[in-house]
Formats: C-alpha cells, structure tokens, sequence
C-alpha cells in the first residue's frame, strides 16, 4: 500500500470517527435538553397548575355556604365559612413561592387582593344576619358577595389560561427539540451512511481492484515464464544439436568451393547453400540469445545516445524505402542500461516500424523523463520511444505480440520482441505500447532513474 492511499484510508477513516463522534454528541446534547425540559415540569409545577381549579372550587363552596346560612341561620355553617375562609387565605400565601415570577405571582397578588375585598363583603353580610337574627333570602343581598366571587374568579380563569399556555410552550418545545433531534440524527447517518459507502468504494478501487489485476497479471506472467522457460530449454537443446553439424556442413562447403570455378552451376549451387546455412547460424544464435540471454554490463549514458547510434546505423538502409528516421532532441537524463543491448532492442523496434510503413514514411526516436510505476511502486524513470507512421497492429496480432516464435514475417524466427522484452526485463524496465489503427504504433522502453 503505497503513502497516498494510506493518507486517503486515514483521512475518510477520520472522517468516519468524526461523524460517529457528532452523532453521540447529538444524541447526549438532545438527550440533556430534554432532561433540562422534565426538570422544569417538576411535581411542584404540576402542582401550580391546580391551583386555579383550586381556588374557583373553594370560592364556589364559600358562596354556597354563605347562602345556605343566610336562608337558615345555621351556627354551624357560618364556622364552616370561617374556618374555610381562613384555610384558603393561608393556601393563597402559599402558592406564592411554587408560581413563576413572570406572569403568575402578578395574578395571584390580584387574588390575594380581591380575597380580601370578597371576605370584607362575606363578613358585612354574615355580621348582619348574625346581629340581627334574620335570615336574608333576596338575591339581591349577596349582590356583593356574588360580584367579588366573580372577580376572583375571573382571575383564577386567567391564572388558568396562563397555566395552558405554559403547557402549550412547554409542549412546543418537546416537540421543536424533537424534530431537531430527529433531523440531525437522520442527515448524520446518511453523512456516516455515504462515508462508509465511499470509503468501500475507495478500498475496492484503490487496494482490491489493483490485487484482482495484479493477480491475474501474475497469473499472465507466470504461465509466460513456464511457456519461456519450457522454450528456452527446447531452444537451447535444439540449437545445441544442431550447431555441431551446422559447423560440419559449413567447413567442408567452404573447402569444397575452393575447387569449383566462379560461374559454373556448381558453384552458384554452393553459394545458394551457404546462403541457407548462414540463414541456420542466424536462427541457431537467435535461439541461444533466447535461451541464454547475457548478463547487461551496465554504463551511465545520456539516454538519447543509443538512439543517435541506432539514427546513424539504420538511417542509410531505411532512406532506399524513403524512410525518414528523426530522432527528437529533448535533453534527457542519464540512464543506467548496457548499452549494447537496447542498440539491439532498438535496432528491432526500428525494424518492425519500417516492415510495417514498407515505403514512404517516418520513424521518430525519443527519450523523455516520465513518472510511471514499475515493480509494484512509483517511481522517476525514462522512456525511450520509437514511433511510427505504418498501419499500425492487427487486434489478432496483438494478441500475440509477445508470444515466442510468432511472426508474420516471411522470413523470421519470431524471437525479435521475445529477446528485447527479456533484455529490458533484465535492465528492470517493462514495455509499454500504443496502437493507432491506420495511423501507426508506438513502442516505449521504461527505464528506471539511476539510485543516486
């Protein structure tokens, strides 16, 4: 796992730890705004809310019994009368500290006050009938009485409307820290939802989608390297065997036409055989190169030397086909290759671009610095490039590019890019291709930077 994905994993994994942590500060910040709520509707508050119901009921049976003694003269009821008067002028001092000092102590100040006038009133009255022994049976005699109980209870109705509308408030708010509650946690989690959604993504993509493609590469490889290796093996059995004979055949042809004389048929005949067993060395030395490749005896050269020399070897026979081979001055780094070797995996790509142009055309040598990843880590390297005009790569030879002894050449053994692949294998670089149908290819060598 290289240092930009393990930045992305910890910054996403932070990400998610934060909304984890905002979603459990929510929840305990709601959690104690609600606790403060209950807190304020305490047993005492439940108990100021009766205090209106109360007090209309205990104004209500005063009246009745001031009514009831003024019709009977009952002594029995005049000490009820004062006895419950008395009780609830205490009660009303009491409610003092339990009501809010907002809008409910005014009210019951009020109260307190138009109690008093009510016991004035309900005293005048009880003292009359008490002095005079009469009883009092016209409505019109408690006038008083029924004026100042409907006073008090007129503000025990307002003291109950301000009771609701602090319900109401309360109510509200509940419901307000609610739906608060209810939204932040639900934006939260889609929030956590998504991350982790993303963060899924990332890990595919950035981790077990590059192992799937490392994975079937390898496999890619491996299968390679046994076809190589079984290759090799046949390669370098076949052409020991035959290079014995080989050199048989070409001694005794040499010596054979020392006696014939140039221009007779038989000498031509010799010439057409040693023609052939040259064309067998070719062949026998190229698969020894395949199956035993040399060692790269490495040198630092400027990286667009090898592309000079192969502009100065090849640029004569290419120009008989009106070929042009340019190469493009960038001014590129050092490099550390045999350079031997990549003249020869040059000299093949050179090759291949002009059979594919055949006449007419142009081939451009290059070599640029480049960011690319090699070996499983990223890392500065170089590539040399050779691009060219021709009809580009058939997809049923593309297929195939790599593949030991495939070749659509006439006259090839089909080790050319077999061989430059493992020379540049062995100078730790890869291949990498672009096709252009109709317009061309291009072929780049990646080379690794020098460790300074």
């Amino acid at each position: 796992m290289n240092r930009q994905i393990k930045v992305r994993l910890t910054v996403y994994v932070m990400v998610i730890a934060f909304l984890a942590g905002l979603i459990v500060w929510t929840a305990y910040i709601s959690w104690r705004r609600i606790d403060d709520l209950q807190t304020r509707l305490t047993a005492v508050q439940w108990k100021s809310f009766q205090v209106a119901d109360h007090l209309q009921e205990t104004i209500l049976g005063l009246n009745n019994i001031a009514l009831r003694y003024g019709a009977y003269l009952e002594p029995e009821d005049k000490t009820n009368f004062d006895m419950t008067s008395k009780e609830l002028g205490r009660w009303i001092d009491r409610q003092q500290p339990i009501l809010s000092p907002g809008m409910e102590r005014p009210i019951l100040a009020q109260i307190k006050v138009a109690y008093g006038d009510y016991l004035a009133v309900a005293t005048n009255i009880t003292y009359r009938i008490y002095n005079t022994r009469q009883s009092i049976t016209r409505a019109v005699e408690f006038a008083g009485l029924e004026k100042q109980s409907r006073r008090i209870l007129d503000l025990g109705f307002q003291l109950a409307q301000i009771h609701q509308e602090y319900l109401d408030t309360f109510q509200a708010q509940i419901t307000r820290s609610f739906l608060i509650l209810r939204v932040t946690l639900l934006t939260l989690l889609v929030l956590l939802f998504a991350a982790l959604g993303w963060l899924a993504v990332v890990i595919y993509r950035e981790m077990i989608a590059p192992l799937q493609i490392q994975l079937v590469e390898s496999r890619q490889l491996v299968e390679r390297q046994e076809k190589l290796a079984s290759l090799g093996m046949l390669a370098a059995g076949v052409a020991h065997e035959i290079r014995n004979p080989l050199t048989a055949i070409k001694t005794w042809l040499y010596i054979q036409q020392k006696h014939l004389q140039p221009g007779t048929p038989e000498h031509d005949d010799a010439s057409v055989i040693g023609g052939e067993v040259n064309r067998l060395e070719r062949i026998v030395k190229d698969f020894l190169q395949f199956a035993r490749p040399s060692n790269p005896k490495f040198a630092i050269v400027p990286a667009e030397q090898p592309l000079f020399e192969v502009q100065t070897l090849m640029q004569p026979a290419l120009e008989k086909s009106n070929i042009k081979l340019l190469v493009e001055k960038k001014g590129s780094p050092q490099i550390q290759i045999d350079p031997q070797q990549i003249k020869q995996v040059l000299i093949n790509l050179v090759q291949n671009a002009a059979d594919s142009i055949g006449e007419n055309g142009t081939i451009t040598l290059r070599a640029y610095p480049d960011e690319k990843k090699l070996n499983n880590r990223t890392r500065d390297v170089v590539i040399l490039e050779v691009a060219d005009t021709g009809k580009g790569i058939p997809p049923e030879v593309e297929k195939r590019l790599f593949d030991p002894f495939f070749t659509t050449k006439d006259i090839g053994t089909g080790l050319g890019l077999p061989i430059a692949a493992r020379i540049v294998e062995r100078h730790h670089g890869a291949f990498q291709y672009q096709n252009r149908a109709d317009h061309g290819a291009v072929f780049g060598i990646i080379l690794p930077l020098p460790i300074p």
